[in-house]
């Protein structure tokens, strides 16, 4: 039976609650009559079914272990505010309230994380399975929690365990979420007891999805089959550090760097973007028939150091790789692409209040529920046994805050970008790899994969010395990993071949649990750094505020260096002990800034520090800084104009959707001349156009659809079909072809990425070479043939009005011929899906559990980023999953806002009850003193020991 209850009968929810409550019952209503019209599920669903998962928010629950009560407190939008006396029974109440509205998810992200889907939902998550295995998250958790953290971390999250399985105990599991009534028709899935491990998981996950730039070392060795090292370069081109500036240029980074260039040092491997030379991996060179020498296009052919060609072995084992990776559910984002996220802080001296002002949006994968779930978590009396007084955005299934503030400071956090994985081809050799001259064995364990509906499956797993595991066993394609992979003549003979092996600093124990409990009880800049230190994966920026005036920022992380003659911007010879990481930065020698003179702070993925003169690679891979060079513009346009900066204002910043490439390319646009009338009038919508993407835009759709266009014929037809989106075919010269170019001997290929993945997408890398190249009407990448009825391009302008014709059919053939119906919103879309039953599940349940669409403003590289993928079209594919200003001179006037709701259950007034909001660019209130919660409080529940 479930815990004892007993209804209160003084509650009493406001006016909005019992809107929300009537929409429910009708929302409930619809369900029930969709099951039963029509589909099996009607004859085990009614409306008790659907209610039955909903959570007790009023009233009394008793709870064995607790040591006095708990009251959990609800706003009108279903968000949480625990007090508790102990810190025990804070975090013991918080695990049960986060299973009461979230347990489904937290379910589906452990047996993610310990690769045991297939326990869920049958044989489809096997290949899935055997990766997440091999990779070994929860044996990595296991070994943090019996090892490295602390006594008090272990006892916290023993005591969220605790809270979680109260919750479980006596309930079925059809009570506890629809998708559980769901797979009971499909299998006998039961959920089993919630562990300390499961917690601790989710942070690998989180970690892994924030890895930095594996992918990009994937791409560019893709890219070696049709392009040589001058046009990769060309499409990485070198970060802009004079016109986007760094994170940091005052603190640790300028004394790191006196100490430096006094000792006469040069700076580390990698400190600009390279395609990687040496004695490992050759990447190739291209020879062309273009007129541009420095551009052959089309016809690369890569050429190792003894000078044999040799890359479709590589090129193979790569995608298998690629395709691995791809197939995972991604836990925070998509699958490392594309992940970026913006925050800031303004010193006192420029605000309104007179206090700092600290914004934060992490730019995420759209998720249903949001990965977020906002909780307040407040000791009622401080003491050093319960230091908690906090609010903010955490993860459910993990206990404490991740991002907000207490009562002293808050903090935001921005992916930092770094390097912090790297593949190696390891030489296979009977049944050991070859390392420094000598046979080493892999160490080996067996894993068995239980499969709902069939037989399990064991699969062995394979490490290095060193523990890294050996990703190319877990596909086909990678079993004959580097059997014509391109290596120079110093490499060992490649016999049966070389197997992908990764390096990561998450499959080390280590204290990210430790640092989440220490910074939500940090009290100044000089806690908040000591916590910050703990906080090894995934390396973060953390942007930091206070009520005393302080702003700072530092970077924390385990991130490792390189040996002198490697970058880690691609595969290294595992071979060679020479390519082995050499230590990790010291905490003490990474970059920070306090109360810098400038009076803010900005980061936004941007580059961390200026490599010249810091003698370390954080990475070759930043993001290119076009949301950080806005914010700032923004920032300092208010103080040059003398005015002081309000909570309103952060809020609009974080809405901005100006485009940056539009601002570069649009002038150049309207020069073409257009004779067809239908497509000038296409282009007369750029005349005037402010260049913000505004969802009622007709311009915005416009211009994006010819940005789209000009990256696909300039770029995207060049690149590998490894790259390029599934189904797009195109006729193109054998790769290493290196004579006339030959219609007759052209292939058929087709691309082979899905299209939230393939490139070019539109990003703002893309933005810099496009920048770069934008002022030579005549290189190459201008050039490309004719198709059908449209011209083929000689050169930058030819290209230009090629892709503004083509868009204007594009769009036609979306939104019609009549461009006053045209808007940018009608192609940029937000749906919502439920992350398991929602993708893969019967077309009934994604109509139960999906929801949308929603018509969003921004764009990609915008400051409202709303990503999506120029090759793959225009739908939203990763959002600002949460918003939030933070007012250090009153916290109560501080606010925020979550991309859905705080509830997992489908057709809870609480599902998506913020998502208009969200869309709108709105936020809403924040209560934290006791005063302000009591106020906004609609519900009490009261948990009793």
């Amino acid at each position: 039976m479930p815990p004892n209850t007993t209804a209160s009968t003084g509650d009493k929810a406001g006016k909005s609650g019992r809107k929300k409550g009537r929409k429910a019952r009708l929302a409930v209503l619809v369900l029930v009559m969709a099951l039963i019209g029509g589909t099996a599920y009607g004859a085990y669903w009614s409306v008790s079914t659907v209610r039955a998962s909903f959570p007790q928010t009023k009233g009394t629950i008793t709870l064995q272990g607790l040591s006095g009560p708990v009251d959990v407190k609800r706003d009108g939008y279903g968000i949480p505010q625990v007090y508790a006396s102990s810190a025990e029974d804070l975090f013991m109440a918080q695990g049960f309230v986060q299973a009461q509205d979230r347990f489904y998810e937290m379910d589906v992200r452990r047996h993610m994380t310990s690769g045991r889907l297939s326990e869920m939902f049958g044989k489809g998550q096997l290949k899935n399975d055997e990766f997440l295995r091999t990779l070994g998250w929860d044996r990595v958790a296991r070994q943090e929690y019996d090892k490295t953290l602390s006594a008090s971390t272990k006892k916290y999250l023993q005591a969220y365990t605790q809270g979680v399985n109260a919750y479980l105990k006596g309930r079925a599991a059809k009570d506890i979420s629809l998708e559980y009534a769901a797979l009971g028709l499909a299998n006998d899935y039961k959920p089993g007891q919630w562990t300390p491990v499961d917690s601790l998981a989710w942070l690998k996950a989180m970690a892994w999805d924030l890895r930095g730039n594996m992918q990009d070392e994937i791409d560019r060795a893709l890219m070696t089959s049709r392009l040589g090292p001058k046009q990769i370069k060309d499409l990485y081109p070198d970060y802009p550090y004079s016109r986007n500036k760094p994170i940091v240029s005052e603190g640790q980074y300028n004394s790191l760097t006196q100490a430096f260039e006094a000792s006469g040092g040069t700076t580390g491997a990698g400190g600009g973007t390279s395609t990687g030379t040496g004695t490992g991996i050759g990447t190739g060179t291209g020879t062309g028939t273009g007129t541009d020498a420095s551009t052959g296009l089309g016809t690369g052919t890569s050429t190792d150091a003894s000078g044999t060609s040799g890359t479709s072995g590589v090129q193979s084992q790569l995608m298998g790789l690629y395709d691995v990776l791809d197939g995972l559910p991604t836990a925070v984002g998509v699958n490392g692409n594309g992940i970026g996220s913006n925050s800031w802080v303004v010193s006192g001296r420029y605000t309104i209040t007179g206090k700092p002002l600290l914004a934060n949006d992490p730019h995420l994968s759209a998720s249903l529920p949001s990965v977020w779930y906002q909780m307040g978590l407040h000791c009622r009396e401080l003491s050093k046994a319960c230091p908690y007084d906090v609010t903010g955005y955490t993860f459910a299934g993990m206990p404490g805050v991740i991002i907000g503030h207490n009562q002293d400071i808050a903090w935001g956090m921005t992916n930092s970008g770094v390097d912090v994985t790297d593949l190696y081809l390891e030489k296979l050799s009977g049944n050991g790899y070859l390392r420094d001259n000598k046979t080493v064995p892999f160490k080996t364990r067996q894993e068995t994969i239980k499969v709902a509906g069939g037989a399990s499956k064991t699969i062995v797993v394979r490490e290095t010395d060193d523990g890294m595991p050996l990703l190319s066993d877990r596909s086909s394609e990678l079993m004959t990993v580097g059997k014509k992979a391109t290596v120079n003549t110093a490499a060992p003979d490649r016999g049966d071949g070389y197997a992908i092996a990764l390096k990561w600093t998450a499959l080390e124990p280590g204290t990210s649990m430790d640092a989440v409990f220490a910074m939500n009880s940090a009290k100044d800049w000089t806690s908040f750094r000591s916590a910050a230190e703990l906080f090894d994966v995934p390396s973060q920026n953390l942007v930091y505020a206070d009520t005393k005036g302080n702003i700072g920022y530092t970077l924390p992380g385990r991130i490792p260096t390189h040996a002198k003659n490697d970058d880690g911007s691609v595969p290294a010879p595992g071979w060679d002990s020479a390519y082995d990481w050499t230590g990790y930065i010291k905490p003490q020698e990474l970059p920070y800034e306090y109360n810098p003179k400038r009076g803010y702070i900005v980061t936004a993925n941007q580059a961390v520090v200026d490599p010249a003169g810091y003698p370390y690679t954080l990475t070759t891979d930043w993001g290119y800084g076009t949301r950080s060079r806005r914010i700032t513009d923004l920032i300092q346009k208010k103080i040059d104009g003398g005015g002081k900066i309000s909570t309103d204002d952060m809020r609009q910043m974080q809405m901005d959707n100006s485009s940056a490439i539009a601002n570069l390319l649009v002038p150049k646009l309207l020069n073409i001349d257009i004779g067809d009338k239908d497509v000038r009038q296409a282009q007369k919508l750029l005349e005037g156009w402010d260049r913000t993407q505004d969802a009622d835009s007709a311009a915005a759709a416009y211009f994006n659809a010819v940005w789209r266009n000009i990256l696909k014929l300039s770029f995207g037809n060049k690149l590998p079909k490894e790259l390029r989106v599934k189904g797009q075919c195109l006729w193109v010269e054998p790769a290493g072809n290196t004579g006339p170019a030959d219609e007759n001997q052209k292939v058929r290929e087709c691309g082979q990425r899905d299209a939230d993945q393939a490139q070019p997408d539109g990003g703002d890398r893309w933005f810099e070479a496009v920048r770069a190249l934008v002022d030579k009407p005549d290189s190459d990448w201008w050039k490309t043939p004719a198709s059908g009825t449209r011209p083929k391009a000689d050169n930058r302008d030819e290209l230009f009005k090629r892709a503004m014709i083509d868009a204007r059919w594009e769009l036609t053939a979306k939104l019609g011929k009549d461009i006053d119906t045209w808007s940018w919103g009608r192609l940029h879309r937000l749906f919502l899906k439920n992350q398991t039953l929602g993708t893969e599940g019967p077309g009934v349940l994604k109509y139960v559990l999906n929801r949308g669409p929603w018509k969003l403003s921004g764009g990609e590289a915008a400051v409202n980023a709303s990503g999506w993928n120029a090759a793959g079209g225009y739908g939203v594919v990763w959002v600002p999953s949460m918003r939030m200003v933070v007012n250090l001179g009153d916290l109560d006037k501080s606010k925020w806002i979550n991309l859905t709701g705080a509830s997992g259950h489908a057709f809870s007034a609480h599902y998506t009850d913020q998502t208009g909001k969200w869309a709108k660019g709105e936020l809403l209130s924040w209560s934290f003193s006791p005063d302000a919660v009591g106020r906004s409080t609609s519900d009490t529940l009261v948990l009793k020991p």
